[in-house]
């Protein structure tokens, strides 16, 4: 095993820090979408749109976030590859053991997001049931403005 320079050894700890603190910043957003979810499912069965509109709004900044949190986790996580050169640093478990949450956060994340569609589907077809049965009471009936009305034709003017 060849030696490394202190500022080497400086530069892999800082760069493992930022990662590290980058990951857990993911896993807190994921976390957050966790919960959106979870209320956006409580929405749905309520049928409350205002409320799932919302949610909605809230969920599309939390993913967007997510994804800029990735565009800079990708480069950070590959510095770090090429600065350690395949040395094994005590505190990689750390950053092990953040991509291992993060994966288990995914697969909920995934899960409830597969469950929040399934529910909007059945409700979506609720309401088309509900749409294709409703029947127009006013359907066969002729508007009273549409009928003609009988009136006089002559005026009879007496002086």
């Amino acid at each position: 095993m060849e030696e490394i320079t202190q500022e080497e050894l400086n530069e892999r700890v800082e760069i493992l820090r930022k990662l590290r603190s980058l990951l857990e910043m993911q896993r807190n957003k994921f976390r957050e979408y966790l919960k959106v979810l979870e209320k956006q499912e409580h929405s749905i069965e309520s049928e409350d749109s205002e409320a799932l509109a919302l949610h909605t709004e809230l969920e599309e900044a939390v993913v967007s976030g997510i994804a800029n949190l990735q565009k800079v986790i990708v480069p950070m996580t590959e510095l770090y590859k090429a600065s350690s050169n395949g040395a094994n640093i005590i505190s990689d478990n750390a950053v092990n053991e953040l991509n291992k949450d993060l994966t288990a956060l995914q697969s909920k994340v995934l899960a409830q997001n597969e469950k929040n569609k399934e529910l909007l589907r059945t409700h979506m077809t609720q309401i088309k049931t509900k749409m294709e049965q409703f029947q127009n009471p006013y359907r066969n009936v002729k508007s009273v403005y549409a009928q003609k009305v009988v009136a006089g034709n002559f005026v009879e003017v007496e002086a």
